[in-house]
């Protein structure tokens, strides 16, 4: 869960911040990469740290050190796994990719494992489920590109949805 207890704390508000950090600047993300199929690294990079920092900092005022722990595995994990998927696939994967996959991770791995594979598995279906759509509709052939980031922030949405849902 983002944070515990009845009356918000200091780790409360900075795993909130951090949440926040990463829906702004996923938004922009999500439409530099439909407008011109580039992550920025600067954008990515920007996401990756403020939610680094804010999640120390939410884990050393009395949060969940595995938690944060948890977070940097599962980064380390989706960094791994998305640049295999990069290196598998003809550039169907970017390396914009590969780094918001890290970032992504972070987020994800700090609510639990669940949330990781959710969020993880919601980007793949939502953005598999466009292309299908887009081919059907014929508004797209085979060898369109199509901006995977914006369907990758959006699944994690789905899994931060549920995780915040949960009783």
């Amino acid at each position: 869960h983002l944070g515990s207890g009845p009356m918000p704390t200091i780790s409360t508000a900075l795993t909130v911040a951090a949440f926040a950090a990463f829906a702004a600047i996923g938004a922009a993300l999500a439409i530099v990469d439909i407008r011109t199929h580039r992550l920025p690294n600067r954008l990515v990079a920007l996401a990756g740290a403020s939610g680094l920092v804010l999640l120390i900092g939410a884990a050393v005022t009395g949060g969940s050190i595995h938690a944060l722990l948890r977070g940097v595995l599962a980064a380390l994990v989706l960094l791994i796994a998305y640049l295999a998927l990069r290196m598998l696939s003809a550039g169907g994967v970017g390396g914009g990719d590969v780094k918001l996959a890290a970032v992504i991770g972070l987020h994800l791995g700090w609510l639990g494992w669940g949330s990781v594979v959710v969020g993880t598995l919601a980007g793949f279906m939502l953005g598999g489920v466009f292309a299908t759509g887009m081919l059907l509709t014929r508004r797209a052939e085979r060898r369109t590109a199509v901006a995977f980031g914006p369907w990758m922030i959006a699944g994690a949405w789905v899994a931060i949805a549920l995780a915040v849902a949960r009783p």
